[in-house]
């Protein structure tokens, strides 16, 4: 799995667990989405991502975008 991959998945798990966490447990976990989402849309203008980062440390293989 090459890192761009890794990122895409690790954005849509923390989406995911927000939601869950939003439903369950406190509306307040919305905030989590916000934060990723707002990372995301940084990303995608500065090509700084700090998922990316650590997932390039623990021996993902570069893409195309990171």
């Amino acid at each position: 799995m090459t890192l761009d991959r890794a990122v895409l998945v690790f954005a849509g798990f923390m989406v995911l667990l927000s939601a869950a966490l939003a439903a369950f447990v406190s509306p307040l976990w919305l905030w989590f989405t916000v934060f990723i989402g707002l990372n995301m849309i940084q990303s995608a203008f500065t090509g700084f991502c700090p998922a990316a980062r650590i997932l390039r440390r623990l021996g993902f293989r570069s893409g195309a975008a990171f």
